[in-house]
């Protein structure tokens, strides 16, 4: 069947008048505990006289003493040990007996655990998600030392028959988030699915939504919070990136480090997305329907500053906010496909020289540099890298739909968007609670943040079977 690869290991040796026969995949096994726990126990007892005669007696007393490895199974069909050989196990064959042991050998080579790439932080655990599944369930258990944490385990690719952990809580999520997501994961039908991206793709609500339904993180306190508020995490085998649903709007503007710091100051960082998160969609267009429409809305002076600063700009200031905004994107782009050492430097440099070669070949004005960069930095405040491009689509949104009907445009693009955003759901659950449907006790832990004494409940629109919040603090996702 594998047609004989050039890393496929068959170790043949006899037992008696028994011939026998290990196999197993190079640099997929763990070769020291081959060695030391099986092989060298099979040897020492081929050596023996007193050796049953039987293969059936044979085959029973190795699998049920001789083996010192602690996971030992009967493979019965071709599929399954093949499936078990390709993930690391190692097989051992008697002859004369039709059925095989599948030993639990794995032991490959993988990244330590580290520091999550792709989420800074400034306080907080430093460990972060590998791209081993058994690592990744170990730091969930570190975090949540319950016995009711569960860990269902799924088969998904036709090919690549790669694992996927769902884990939750029994007697916190509500059963009906619950058998939604096992019905959604069994319709997976793909032939690999190489990171949890595509596992989040194939299974949430709506795929035309600029919003992402799902949240994905490095970070085990995240994912141990959002857990025993009544969700669900999914750990695919070979990607650091963990699933967390179901979520809402509300979710992706906060952050672990909200609830590390006082209250006070996790509500003022909150405000302070909240802002940047407005600052970053409607920057640009309000610019362009104050200056193409409403000059009138503009103080005097501003408007006699701004209508200098555009004097011999031969371009709208659609045109204007177009090119800039493109431009930062080309140069976000850039640097985050650049090695790291040179990508910040190219991004942060490339956009302080076409800026000002721009201004000062009098292609844009000023104020419209100072309004791209504005929107940048604002977007790079977004804790959630998916829901800051979601931000950056709807951006260009309402530039169109200022130049051409100004702000009367960006209040019906707006209300399109509100409209959208009531509709969505995740995993069934409204995208917009606790704004809509509202649960005000929500709000303790939505715009600000209560102090940690005040949060005793866990959320309501999660509709959890445990009401209290034993973990008072850590409401992070």
């Amino acid at each position: 069947m594998l047609n004989e690869p050039s890393d496929l290991v068959i170790h043949e040796f006899t037992i008696g008048n028994n011939k026998c026969a290990i196999a197993y995949i190079d640099g997929l096994t763990d070769k020291d505990m081959l060695h030391n726990n099986i092989l060298k126990n099979l040897l020492i007892f081929g050596r023996k006289q007193d050796l049953p005669t039987s293969e059936t007696d044979l085959f029973n007393e190795v699998q049920k003493g001789l083996l010192s490895i602690s996971s030992i199974e009967e493979g019965k069909s071709l599929d399954e040990l093949t499936i078990k050989l390709l993930s690391g196990s190692s097989v051992f064959y008697l002859d004369g007996i039709d059925n095989v042991l599948i030993m639990a050998t794995k032991g490959w080579d993988s990244r330590s655990i580290e520091e999550p790439q792709s989420e800074s932080l400034i306080r907080g655990s430093r460990e972060g998600f590998v791209e081993n599944l058994r690592t990744n369930m170990v730091l969930i258990r570190r975090q949540i030392r319950d016995p009711n944490l569960r860990f269902k385990t799924y088969e998904v690719g036709r090919r690549s028959k790669k694992s996927l952990i769902l884990t939750y809580v029994d007697g916190i999520i509500h059963p009906d988030i619950l058998n939604e997501v096992n019905r959604r994961l069994a319709t997976i039908d793909m032939d690999d699915a190489p990171e949890s991206g595509y596992i989040e793709q194939w299974i949430e609500d709506n795929f035309l939504s600029p919003f992402p339904q799902m949240e994905n993180t490095e970070r085990p306190d995240k994912v141990a919070a959002a857990v025993l508020q009544g969700k669900v995490a999914i750990i695919l085998d070979g990607t650091p990136f963990v699933l967390i649903a179901p979520i809402t709007l509300g979710n992706m503007l906060q952050s672990p480090e909200d609830y590390y710091e006082r209250w006070s100051i996790g509500s003022l960082l909150r405000l302070l997305r909240y802002l940047a998160a407005f600052i970053a969609m409607f920057a640009p267009s309000l610019y362009i329907a104050l200056v193409s429409y409403h000059q009138g809305m503009i103080p005097s002076e501003l408007a006699f500053s701004i209508a200098a600063t555009r004097e011999g700009v031969p371009f709208p200031a659609f045109i204007e906010a177009i090119l800039m905004g493109i431009t930062m994107e080309l140069l976000r782009e850039a640097g985050a496909r650049l090695p790291r050492s040179i990508g910040q430097t190219v991004g942060i440099v490339g956009g302080i020289v076409i800026g000002e070669a721009a201004v000062t070949a009098g292609v844009v004005s000023p104020v419209m540099v100072i309004i791209v960069a504005l929107t940048a930095i604002a977007s790079f405040t977004t804790p959630s890298y998916s829901i800051a491009i979601s931000f950056r689509m709807i951006r260009f949104g309402f530039m169109v739909a200022a130049a051409v009907l100004g702000l009367y445009g960006i209040v019906l693009v707006y209300i399109m968007i509100n409209i959208h955003i009531v509709n969505l759901k995740s995993i069934g659950v409204p995208y917009s609670t606790p704004f809509a449907p509202g649960f005000l006790e929500d709000w303790k832990d939505l715009i600000l943040r209560a102090p940690v004494p005040m949060l005793t409940k866990r959320p309501r629109y999660m509709q959890t079977k445990d009401k209290r919040s034993a973990n008072k603090g850590g409401r992070s996702s």
